[in-house]
């Protein structure tokens, strides 16, 4: 069931599962906390599982833009704060490994370990049309014209031929995301560049990435991988995108074995 709460100016919709150390789980643009159902299932044996839907996502506020990834760090900040959350593990995929960056590097004393999948650090000038092509798209067509080229980005072929109910649940997300904010995501990411202060990051990191990701490939996570000293790096074969489902049970098998060994808390 899902909870309501403001914090930092926006309703932000959240679920909490299990009992143990918290652990936030931070989905990908165009999505909602929804896409996080296998790891809950599996981490809510060990751990407080938070997942919430970011601003301009879901059943979270969606103030007009623009969003900054600064922005969207404090939400997280301000939602543990509202919480009574003082440490957490944290898993973000996407947009939502871009959110847990920022969060490390701003507010270092929050997070336990940081988990990084399908995601980037950088987004040079070369990437500025396609993003703000995508945001011109939702403000005056909505969603419908990008559901399925996202589709398409998220999951191999073999995949989406095997998983029709599936694709087609998944579709319903992007499709109910609200154009406003996924917009102002859109400029967020698009302003995206921590590669030069990764070093700074001192905690236990998990690296992920699909073999097959072509929109965060895996050079993205081995830049992230090489600058963050004693992070793990991990490439899941027959995955694409959102690596999270594709590849749901091994996606979270690494994470029960990644977080044991971080969760003295």
């Amino acid at each position: 069931m899902s909870n309501q709460i403001t914090a930092n100016g926006i309703d932000i919709s959240y679920e909490v599962a299990g009992a143990g150390p918290w652990l936030i789980l931070s989905h990908s643009l165009g999505c909602g906390k929804e896409m996080w159902q296998p790891q809950v299932e599996a981490l809510a044996k060990s751990y407080r599982v938070l997942s919430y839907d970011t601003r301009g996502h879901g059943a979270s506020g969606a103030p007009p833009g623009p969003y900054t990834l600064d922005l969207l760090a404090q939400d997280v900040k301000a939602l543990c704060t509202v919480l009574g959350i003082e440490k957490c593990h944290f898993v973000g995929l996407s947009m939502g490994g871009m959110i847990g960056q920022v969060v490390a590097l701003k507010y270092p004393e929050l997070f336990l370990s940081l988990t990084l999948a399908d995601t980037s650090s950088y987004y040079g000038p070369a990437a500025h049309p396609m993003w703000q092509s995508r945001a011109q798209t939702a403000l005056t067509q909505g969603m419908a014209p990008l559901v399925g080229p996202t589709l398409e980005r998220w999951f191999t072929a073999p995949f989406r031929a095997a998983q029709p109910a599936l694709m087609e649940r998944v579709a319903e997300w992007i499709a109910a995301t609200p154009p406003v904010g996924y917009a102002a995501c859109c400029q967020a990411i698009a302003a995206l560049d921590t590669t030069g202060e990764l070093k700074r990051i001192k905690l236990p990191v998990l690296v992920i990435v699909g073999a097959e990701d072509t929109a965060t490939p895996p050079a993205a996570a081995e830049v992230i991988h090489a600058q963050i000293a004693g992070s793990t790096l991990l490439v899941l074969e027959s995955a694409a995108h959102i690596a999270s489902i594709e590849q749901a049970g091994l996606f979270s098998r690494a994470l029960e074995e990644f977080l044991p060994g971080t969760s003295g808390s």
